[in-house]
């Protein structure tokens, strides 16, 4: 694999540890092309401009990630490139949640070196990892909204994120370059594939990707749709 060239981003606000997660790939992958982002914007638009990409490492709380929504945007943005998260946070459920969202693994900041190269390895060669002493079998009753926030476009989940931004559908037309007819039948089928009657119930499921607390039995108002 080391003979082999693949191009890797590591995402991650904290210079030092990008310099660790370099130095750790460069050993592994010499012929490697590695770039660093600092924000969830700069590898939304490293993207962009070139979507072939073998690995992303990504850091759960650098600037522009809001939780558990900038994995959502990416996965369903750029669905073919594998996204490792590497975090300080080391909780089950955050890890159980990175999974079920599309990501290819998770690896504590806190483990060595070596168990980081086990696991950037494991998801090379196209499979998963997280920490073994981890469960990610645990049920805890929000697996129904994750299946529905799956069900939806990678365009839908950007006016999702737009309206928890608190946009208005001018506004988020205005930012996708779209007419305010295709925001508003955008906004109508997000509210019917998350089972939700209003903006506002679709702005709190929203802020639940973020916090982590994915559960729509307290998801809002009972506003009509209409008001989408």
């Amino acid at each position: 694999m080391a003979d082999l060239t693949y191009r890797f981003i590591i995402a991650d606000d904290h210079p030092l540890f990008r310099g660790a997660l370099r130095q750790a790939l460069e050993t592994q992958y010499p012929q490697a092309v590695i770039e660093e982002a600092g924000a969830l914007e700069d590898v939304a638009s490293r993207l962009d401009d070139d979507g072939e990409v073998d690995l992303i490492l990504l850091d759960l709380t650098m600037p522009g990630m809001r939780g558990f929504s900038g994995l959502m945007y990416l996965r369903a943005q750029h669905a073919s490139v594998p996204v490792v998260i590497v975090s300080a946070n080391e909780d089950a459920q955050a890890i159980r949640r990175s999974m079920e969202f599309g990501a290819s693994g998770f690896i504590p900041k806190s483990h060595g070196i070596d168990v980081i190269r086990e696991a950037i390895s494991s998801v090379m060669d196209g499979g998963t990892w997280t920490p073994p002493d981890i469960d990610l079998n645990g049920e805890d009753g929000t697996g129904d909204l994750v299946q529905r926030l799956a069900t939806l476009t990678p365009q839908q989940v950007r006016v999702l994120m737009m309206l928890s931004e608190g946009l208005l559908n001018k506004q988020i037309a205005y930012e996708l370059s779209v007419s305010e007819a295709t925001v508003k039948a955008h906004v109508s089928a997000i509210l019917q594939k998350l089972g939700v009657e209003s903006r506002t119930q679709a702005v709190i499921a929203a802020s639940k990707i973020e916090t982590g607390h994915l559960n729509l039995t307290s998801a809002g108002d009972g506003a009509a749709a209409s008001s989408a």
